[in-house]
C-alpha cells in the first residue's frame, strides 16, 4: 500500500479487548508481539501474532507498544518496565483507562528518555473492538499521533485528538459518566415496566426505537432481560472508572456520577465484581438500591 508504513508493534494486555485489538493490526499487515501476564491468553492468538514471555526482551524490536491493562497501578507497573528498557525514538500508547494525572507523569518519563507517549482510551466494549468500531481519545503530542492515526484507525471508527498528555483520559471520564446516567436509567425503566406490569420486551422496544435509544440500550437493555451477565466490560472496571472520574471532578456536584460509583460500588461488594456492567438490575431487582 503506498504511502503506509508496516510497523513492529508490542501489544501488552490480551484480554477481553486486547485480543481482537491485536489481531486487527496483524490483520492489517503489521508484526505484532503480544504479551500477557498469563501467557497462554497471548498464546491462544497464535499465529495471528508472536506470544513473548519477556517485555524487556521484546521492546528492541519494536518501534511501537500499546497497552491495555487492569488498573492505574497496572499501567504504572507495565511502562516502568517498558519506558527503562524501549529503544530510543519508540512510540509507547496506553490505551487503559487510567489516571489524567498518571498519563501526564508517564509523559514526562518517557520523553526524559527520548521515548514519545499517548494516552489513548477506548470506548466500544468487547463488541467494538471485535467489530473494529472502537471510539478512541487521544491525548498527547499531536505530530506523534498523525503518526500513530493510522494504526487507531485499524482498531477503531471514532479517532479523536482531545490535546495535550492526559486529555485522552479525561476524556474518557467524561464518557464514563455518561454511561453512569445511561445504564443506570436503562435499568429503572425496565424495572419500572414491569412492575407495573408492562412486557419488557415491548418496554425495550419502545426505548431503542425512539429518542431514549442508545448503544447501552441496545446492547445491555437486551442482556437485562435475559439476565445475560456475560461480561462485555466487568463490573470492576467500571468501578475503577467512576472512582477516577470521581476523584477528577474535585468539587464539581457530579449527582449522576456519585449515585452511579455507590451502585456499582454495592453491586460489587455483593458479589458481581466479575460480571457484565448490566449485572447492575439485579441491584433494582434485589432492592439493594
Amino acid at each position: 500500500m503506498k504511502g503506509y508504513k508496516f510497523m513492529d508493534i508490542l501489544f501488552i494486555g490480551t484480554g477481553v479487548m486486547g485480543a481482537p485489538m491485536a489481531k486487527h493490526l496483524s490483520h492489517a499487515g503489521h508484526k505484532v508481539y503480544a504479551y500477557n501476564r498469563t501467557h497462554a491468553k497471548a498464546k491462544a492468538l497464535e499465529p495471528d501474532v508472536i506470544a513473548v514471555d519477556s517485555i524487556k526482551d521484546s521492546l528492541p524490536l519494536v518501534d511501537i507498544v500499546f497497552t491495555i491493562v487492569g488498573y492505574p497501578s497496572d499501567v504504572e507497573e507495565v511502562y516502568q518496565e517498558v519506558i527503562k528498557y524501549a529503544k530510543k525514538d519508540t512510540i509507547l500508547v496506553d490505551m487503559t483507562t487510567s489516571s489524567p494525572a498518571l498519563a501526564k507523569k508517564l509523559y514526562k518519563q518517557a520523553l526524559s528518555k527520548n521515548l514519545f507517549m499517548l494516552d489513548a482510551p477506548v470506548t466500544g466494549g468487547d463488541l467494538g473492538a471485535i467489530n473494529q468500531t472502537l471510539s478512541i481519545m487521544v491525548g498527547g503530542d499531536k505530530k506523534i499521533f498523525q503518526k500513530v492515526k493510522p494504526l487507531l484507525e485499524v482498531m477503531g471508527k471514532t479517532i479523536t485528538y482531545m490535546g495535550n498528555e492526559g486529555s485522552g483520559m479525561t476524556a474518557k471520564l467524561c464518557n464514563q459518566t455518561v454511561i453512569a446516567g445511561n445504564i443506570l436509567g436503562i435499568a429503572e425503566a425496565l424495572v419500572l415496566a414491569e412492575s407495573k406490569g408492562l412486557d419488557k420486551d415491548a418496554m425495550l422496544n419502545v426505548i431503542v426505537g425512539g429518542s431514549a435509544s442508545s448503544w447501552q440500550a441496545q446492547f445491555n437493555g437486551r442482556k437485562m432481560i435475559d439476565k445475560d451477565y456475560e461480561p462485555g466490560f466487568f463490573v470492576k472496571h467500571y468501578l475503577k472508572d467512576l472512582k477516577l472520574a470521581v476523584e477528577e471532578k474535585g468539587d464539581l456536584p457530579l449527582h449522576v456520577l456519585e449515585t452511579a460509583k455507590k451502585a456499582y460500588q454495592l453491586l460489587s461488594d455483593k458479589g458481581f465484581e466479575d460480571q457484565g456492567t448490566q449485572s447492575i438490575v439485579e441491584a433494582y431487582l434485589r432492592e439493594w438500591i
